[in-house]
C-alpha cells in the first residue's frame, strides 16, 4: 500500500513558439503519464491539447499514455505537426533543382 510520503515531484512541460509552461506535480507510485498530464491541469492553461489524442513523452522519447512514470523523469507535451518534416525536405530539395542551386540528378550543390 502506498502512502503520502512515497510521493514524488513530476514536472509537466508544454511548450509553443512563443511561450512555455512547467508545471509541478506530486505523484504517486505506478501514475501513468497521462494521469500526471491530468493531475497538472495543463489543459486549463492550453485549452488546444487534447488528452484523447495527444502525443507525450519522456526526455525527447514518445512514450504511450499508459507508461508508468518514475521518479526523475518528466513529461513533456507535444504539440501536432502542422507538416511531415520528409516532405517538406523533399519540396525544398525539388525547389533547389528546378532554382539551379541543386544538381538535377545527384541533388549536391552546383559548383
Amino acid at each position: 500500500m502506498t502512502n503520502e510520503a512515497d510521493k514524488f515531484v513530476v514536472d509537466v512541460i508544454y511548450a509553443l513558439p512563443t511561450q512555455q509552461k512547467v508545471i509541478s506535480v506530486n505523484v504517486l507510485p505506478g501514475t501513468s503519464a497521462i494521469d500526471v498530464v491530468r493531475q497538472s491541469n495543463m489543459v486549463s492553461f492550453f485549452p488546444e491539447i487534447d488528452l484523447e489524442t495527444v502525443k507525450l513523452g519522456v526526455f525527447s522519447n514518445v512514450v504511450k499514455h499508459d507508461q508508468v512514470i518514475v521518479p526523475g523523469q518528466r513529461v513533456e507535451i507535444y504539440r501536432p505537426l502542422i507538416a511531415d518534416p520528409k516532405d517538406v525536405r523533399r519540396r525544398r530539395a525539388d525547389k533547389a533543382k528546378d532554382e539551379g542551386r541543386a544538381n538535377k540528378v545527384t541533388g549536391g550543390r552546383v559548383s
